[in-house]
């Protein structure tokens, strides 16, 4: 090949090169945003008869501050809650362990001193807590050392109040039935500007009621306001202790007891006719702070007394009712023990103990509950009926069909009597196990209502030339590439028949 065929190739690639070049920095380009990292939080929800470790996770961008969040992993702790280690040094952080090093697996490493760490204790140890405060204070520190001990972002152990627990519970619900984020068909989370529902929960220890209100509440320790999603929620939320299912169980008994004198037989009414259990008074009845003010002067906790059912709604309504004190309202209005309460407003989510209860009845009675009336005559029924009779028809245990009589009837005053929901509101309430396919509980609210505490990171952001340019270029490169491919084929074709003709 000769010199000039030579020399001309190096200037015909420098000239391809420096025309995309030009093209390429004269060409404008838009910014497209990279998908981000997910952030991880971890809560611990340390419930009165077992703790549950809950790793949820979020994009880093979050959604007008709050993160968009679902669950990523679970755990259940063994054995018992949290408030059963009093008077066990070292047991309530030791059963914590095999979950946290769980959450060192499920949770990408470079993110685990960016990642929160809650734990929550709830009725348990909110009882625990009014009968040794000293202990409480000890299992807590206890549990703090050993969160802090994990290379997570430890960020609070404590005992959440039941408003908390209410409100909380009340995110939940919301959240999952996407009435403050829906992800839309473009792609995006949107806000759908839905109502808001409320949220009643019967737990083991407590009851709560929460809703969005207008009213005024004129007791500030009813009021919370949450920042979710970009707008601000106004909450009325009420937590009764006390008034959990098993504490209301053991305080019917105290009630019976006191009435009928300290024996070796009491008669339940609201226990199936011909029924009959053993109970100690130490354990079933008296430990605990609900009871105390029918608690006898002197008892023997270790006493059994033999307790028998004789399945009279009527007299089973009448003590029930006795536990709550619908007078001394210093307020507007109150719901019971002199409690403020506006008035309920809107849809209503019933779960937890509700949802069993009223499945129960309508299972056993086959009577829908769309009315107090209607919820009476179910009540009625399925009290007067015999414990082989309930067992037979729900497929359930004598242990739990036991106290269908004496819950039901709790129900019907807590919600009828206490929160007024009548004829008109009743049937807004729907009793649900879950809310959008998972189960309900106040630690996915908790961590919503915590991610607008977590700084937000900034989106991945790389320059992306417009698709139409970036063709033309492709194309550009491409004719570019066979016309130099032509080229040398043709200067190699003449320098051949120069060399033939010589």
């Amino acid at each position: 090949m000769s010199l000039p065929y030579s020399k001309s190739i190096p200037a015909l690639v420098l000239l391809i090169v420096a025309i995309v070049g030009i093209l390429l920095v004269a060409l404008p380009a838009r910014e497209i945003k990279m998908p981000s990292e997910n952030m991880y939080g971890v809560i611990l929800d340390a419930g009165s008869s077992h703790t549950s470790m809950y790793i949820y996770k979020w994009p880093a961008d979050k959604l007008n501050g709050t993160g968009i969040v679902t669950q990523h992993s679970e755990c259940d702790v063994k054995g018992g809650g949290i408030s059963s280690y009093s008077g066990v040094p070292g047991g309530a952080a030791k059963s914590l362990e095999t979950c946290l090093e769980q959450a060192l697996k499920d949770i990408p490493k470079f993110r685990h001193h960016q990642t929160p760490l809650y734990l929550g204790a709830t009725a348990g140890m909110r009882l625990l807590n009014i009968i040794n405060a000293t202990e409480s204070k000890r299992i807590l520190k206890e549990v703090e050392n050993k969160l802090r001990s994990y290379p997570f972002k430890f960020k609070n152990a404590s005992i959440l109040s039941g408003q908390e627990e209410g409100a909380y519970g009340w995110v939940t619900v919301n959240y999952l039935l996407e009435n403050f984020a829906k992800y839309g068909f473009v792609g995006r989370w949107l806000n759908p500007g839905r109502e808001t529902i409320g949220a009643l929960d019967l737990g083991g220890a407590s009851t709560q009621i929460t809703f969005e209100t207008s009213e005024k509440v004129e007791d500030k320790d009813n009021e919370m306001k949450l920042n979710l999603y970009g707008k601000t929620y106004r909450l009325y939320t009420q937590s009764f202790l006390c008034y959990g299912q098993d504490q209301v169980l053991k305080k019917l008994l105290a009630h019976l007891i006191k009435i009928q004198g300290l024996k070796t037989q009491l008669y339940h009414p609201c226990y199936p006719p011909g029924f009959n259990i053993s109970i100690k008074l130490g354990k079933d009845v008296f430990d605990s702070p609900c009871t105390k003010n029918d608690r006898p002067a002197q008892f023997d906790p270790q006493m059994s007394v033999s307790v028998m059912g004789t399945g009279n709604y009527q007299n089973c309504l009448g003590n029930v009712t006795k536990m709550f004190s619908f007078t001394n309202c210093s307020y507007s209005k109150c719901s019971f023990n002199g409690v403020f309460q506006p008035s309920v407003r809107g849809n209503f989510m019933a779960f937890s103990a509700f949802y069993f209860t009223h499945t129960y009845l309508t299972s056993l009675t086959n009577i829908p509950i769309t009315s107090p009336s209607q919820m009476k005559k179910a009540i009625k029924l399925a009290c007067n009926m015999s414990i082989s009779e309930m067992s037979k028809k729900t497929e359930q245990s004598e242990k739990y069909m036991k106290n269908v009589c004496p819950i039901a009837n709790f129900v019907q005053v807590l919600l009828t009597e206490g929160y007024s929901f009548n004829e008109i509101s009743l049937p807004s309430i729907s009793f649900q196990k879950k809310a959008g396919g998972a189960s309900v509980g106040w630690a996915l609210g908790f961590m919503l209502n915590g991610t607008n505490m977590v700084p937000a990171e900034s989106l991945g952001v790389i320059k992306v030339l417009p698709s139409g340019p970036w063709v033309g270029i492709l194309i550009l490169f491409i004719t570019l590439i066979i016309i130099a491919v032509g080229y040398l084929v043709m200067v190699c074709k003449k320098g051949r028949d120069k060399e033939g003709m010589v």
